[in-house]
């Protein structure tokens, strides 16, 4: 790494910077002193940075198609506070179960404004979702179909539904968060969505409002949204087309650099403009590209030991970032208490569980690391709280909104009594 390692990444956070003590600094707030304050681990959130992402996805759309809207895919970040920042913000949002949903309609969101997702959606929840007045459930399959038809009539409701289709599209990403493939456990073929939108216009229970498709996540090449609106632009002309989300974000220093946001609209808009002609009505739901560089995640470095390798461990790991050991996520990372210092060793950042792959970051550089020294990896707004578990008992991280030099605690860090609260013997 070069002298230039003063300059931050586009992985972190809107407005971070290295400040006159050489620490790194998240939404005003020295990141040093967040550790000390919040204690480690801890996911941080630039609320600016935040409320700057949906805004520019709220514009951008508004300005090319004004007959549109922003849904948050909160599966990415399904905290009360997130939600509530976004909903402030002017988006919809995307639920995939009663517990989303309760987190949704508690953060804020107008029932009217949620979008139902899911491909097992249990009877309970269908009902907790025409109760609550959702605005539209997404249909996923044959028996996700009748089940919402039959629960929706015993409530004499007319409920409006998106059929999901799968194009037989793939975005260029890795297997495990490819959705747009014909053999993928989302959706209705496309035969068999011909067969399914027929039954629908029949439908006394239910009201087919248009179509929805999902191709996957963290893709850089905007091609495939126009080769997936072309595939499902036979299926007939329906109001609304859900496009779905997918935008990458930005992980690493060496990342190819995602799309702008203007650019991924500007995909979208233009393939249902020139393929599905005029009048329609737009829906995009990104979750990654709203939140992951919006958050960053902070450890205590507890040992680093030296054999073939240098193992940096610290207190956090594989409970509060699953990502790496999951599908292979790779991240940076950096000594907040240095983190304008020049760079050097290749380290093997590693958590504190007791599994060989519990590795957050594999070829991290970092500044003469040592126990008790602050270590940052960004760009964790995105499936870390989502994913937090209590593996080996470790209570789950806070969240700490960060704006203008404040920082307030939005979810409190869990404790031991938290991990015996449920135990009924």
């Amino acid at each position: 790494m070069t002298a230039a390692a003063a300059t931050l990444s586009a992985a972190y956070p809107l407005g971070s910077r290295v400040n006159e003590r050489g620490h790194l600094e998240i939404g005003g707030c020295d990141a040093v002193e967040l550790a000390a304050r919040f204690g480690t681990p801890a996911y941080v959130v630039a609320e600016d940075d935040l409320r700057h992402r949906g805004r520019t996805f709220v514009e951008s759309l508004r300005a090319r198609h004004p007959d549109s809207e922003v849904v948050f895919a909160s599966k990415a970040f399904p905290c009360t506070a997130v939600y509530r920042v976004l909903a402030e913000e002017g988006l919809g949002c995307d639920v995939a179960s009663g517990g989303e949903l309760h987190l949704a309609l508690r953060g804020g969101f107008d029932a009217a404004r949620l979008y139902f997702h899911g491909n097992a959606k249990s009877e309970r929840e269908i009902a907790e979702a025409l109760d609550a007045g959702v605005g539209h459930i997404v249909l996923d399959g044959w028996a996700d179909l009748e089940r919402v038809e039959r629960i929706a009539a015993e409530r004499g409701a007319g409920q409006a539904v998106l059929l999901r289709v799968t194009p037989d599209v793939a975005g260029e990403t890795h297997e495990k968060i490819s959705t747009g493939q014909a053999d993928s456990k989302f959706g209705f073929g496309l035969g068999e969505a011909r067969v399914a939108i027929e039954r629908l216009g029949d439908s006394p229970s239910l009201r087919l409002r248009g179509l929805h498709f999902h191709i996957g996540s963290q893709l850089h090449s905007l091609a495939p949204f126009r080769e997936a609106v072309a595939a499902i632009a036979p299926l007939g002309d329906f109001p609304v087309y859900s496009l779905g989300g997918g935008l990458a974000a930005t992980y690493t220093a060496e990342d190819a650099p995602a799309p702008p946001i203007e650019d991924y609209v500007e995909a979208k808009v233009t393939a249902v403009h020139e393929i599905l002609g005029p009048g329609k009505r737009i829906v995009i739901e990104p979750g990654r590209a709203l939140v992951a560089n919006s958050g960053v995640t902070l450890y205590r470095i507890e040992n680093v030991k030296r054999n073939v390798s240098t193992w940096v461990a610290v207190d956090g790991g594989m409970s509060d970032n699953l990502r790496p050991m999951l599908y292979g996520a790779i991240y940076e990372a950096r000594i907040a208490d240095r983190a304008g210092a020049v760079a050097g060793e290749q380290c093997t950042l590693t958590g504190k569980h007791c599994e060989s792959g519990d590795v957050i970051v594999r070829r991290a550089l970092l500044h003469e690391p040592r126990a008790g020294d602050v270590v940052v990896t960004p760009a964790t707004g995105a499936y870390g709280h989502a994913l937090a578990n209590n593996y080996n008992g470790v209570p789950r991280p806070p969240v700490v909104f960060c704006q203008d030099g404040d920082a307030r605690v939005v979810v409190r860090r869990e404790t031991y009594d938290d991990l015996t609260a449920r135990d009924l013997a």
